[in-house]
C-alpha cells in the first residue's frame, strides 16, 4: 500500500498561521481583547512597573501614580486571566498578596517597554506636532 504525502499549500499555512496566531484585523479574534489589557493605559504601565520586581498591591498603586484602587484590582484581574501576570495570596493577617510576571508577562513587558522609551524619547517631537499649526 502506497502512503501519500500531504502538501499544505502557503494558503493553508497562512489561515492556520492565522487560526493559530490570531488575526487582530477581524473583529471577533480574541487576541483583541488580551491587546485591549496589554496596551491599555493602566495595562502599560503594570507591565512596566513589575518587570523584574515582585510587587504587593499598595506598592503598585504608590507607583503607578493616578491609578484609582479598582482599576489597578481590574487591570490585575486582566492580566492575570490572560497568563501575564502571577498573583500570590499569602494566608496570614493582615492580608498580603503579591504579584509577578509570568514568563509570557515578561516577555510582553519587554514589548511595551521598548513602546513606552520610543514614546519618551519621542516626546519633544511629538509635542513640536501639538503646538504646530493644523494644514487642513
Amino acid at each position: 500500500m502506497k502512503k501519500s504525502k500531504i502538501v499544505a499549500t502557503p494558503e493553508a499555512n497562512g489561515l492556520a498561521d492565522k487560526l493559530q496566531r490570531g488575526d487582530l484585523m477581524s473583529e471577533a479574534c480574541p487576541s483583541r481583547t488580551v491587546l485591549k489589557h496589554i496596551t491599555s493605559r493602566w495595562g502599560v504601565l503594570v507591565l512596566i512597573a513589575l518587570e523584574g520586581k515582585t510587587r504587593r498591591f499598595s506598592e503598585l498603586r504608590r507607583l503607578i501614580n493616578g491609578v484609582s484602587e479598582r482599576m489597578l484590582a481590574q487591570t490585575l484581574q486582566w492580566l492575570e486571566s490572560d497568563g501575564l501576570v502571577k498573583r500570590v495570596a499569602y494566608d496570614v493577617v493582615p492580608p498580603h498578596v503579591e504579584y509577578s510576571l509570568t514568563p509570557l508577562g515578561q516577555e510582553g513587558a519587554a514589548k511595551v517597554r521598548d513602546l513606552a522609551d520610543w514614546i519618551e524619547a519621542s516626546l519633544p517631537s511629538i509635542a513640536q506636532q501639538w503646538n504646530a499649526p493644523s494644514v487642513n
